[in-house]
């Protein structure tokens, strides 16, 4: 009894890092993920991680508990959310290309999160999760769910040290800003050709202004923006690997800022 008392708090502090972490991670938050299985997943890896990092360590279950529960769902989002952010990158891509396609206001509802996004993107961001799932990038994340223990134990108090010296803050803008940069390069291919198509709109409208440029453009510029993704559709599998290998540099940094912390 005494042995259940003592390991209870632990395991729950590791139950909320991980459940914390499949809520905000890619894959895992999808809502075609069923609930029960990721409650059930949760939990068994969470008894995984207990029996790996958990055993001999002691935490009362007293007035600081809280704060305890606080730190380990932060640390679980934070995972979560700079994976997610390179996800989420594509969709953004997505809105670029569609506003200046024309599909700005044909929408589709995204089967994984259930919210409105751009068909271009929606359509990227499938790619992207078949790809990432085909290259088993689905046991990277657990596997850095799992690491995050080593550098950031249960009894280590170092995160909240590296959010009051403003690390985590500047890691997250950092890396958002490299994302972003990342999601303008995507998109730089048929942002450019539709910049072209609208000068030659504009030199046919001065030439021969009897043309209705808003008849002709609108279909140009969806058959040249269909033409240039068809055409840069077999280099998308390069630049979606190198947008992995960006989000697995991402949660290393993040790993080594955590076990900078702890080794402070």
């Amino acid at each position: 009894m005494d042995m259940l008392a003592q390991a209870f708090p632990v395991f729950l502090l590791i139950l909320c890092r991980i459940t914390a972490f499949f809520v905000a991670a890619p894959v895992f938050s999808s809502r075609g993920v069923p609930n029960h299985f990721k409650v059930g997943l949760a939990f068994s890896i969470s008894l995984i991680a207990y029996l790996l990092f958990g055993l001999g360590i002691s935490v009362p279950m007293d007035g600081v508990y809280v704060t305890y529960i606080i730190r380990e769902i932060m640390i679980g989002l934070l995972i979560g959310f700079v994976a997610q952010l390179f996800f989420t990158i594509v969709q953004i891509t997505g809105s670029f290309v569609d506003m200046q396609i024309g599909f700005g206001i044909a929408n589709v509802v995204d089967p994984l999160t259930g919210m409105s996004s751009p068909v271009t993107g929606n359509f990227k961001y499938i790619f992207m999760i078949l790809l990432f799932l085909g290259m088993n990038g689905h046991h990277y994340l657990i596997d850095a769910i799992m690491k995050s223990y080593q550098w950031l134990p249960i009894d280590s108090n170092s995160f909240f040290d590296q959010i009051q010296n403003g690390n985590i803050m500047n890691f997250v803008v950092t890396t958002f800003v490299q994302a972003f940069i990342i999601a303008l390069q995507i998109a730089a291919p048929l942002i450019v050709s539709m910049f072209l198509a609208d000068v030659a709109l504009g030199f046919l409208a001065k030439t021969a202004p009897q043309f209705n440029i808003f008849v002709i453009g609108i279909p140009l510029k969806i058959i040249l923006g269909l033409v240039v993704l068809l055409l840069t559709m077999p280099s998308m599998v390069y630049v979606m690997e190198h947008l992995f290998s960006k989000m697995f540099q991402a949660l290393d940094e993040l790993l080594r800022l955590f076990a900078k912390g702890g080794a402070s």
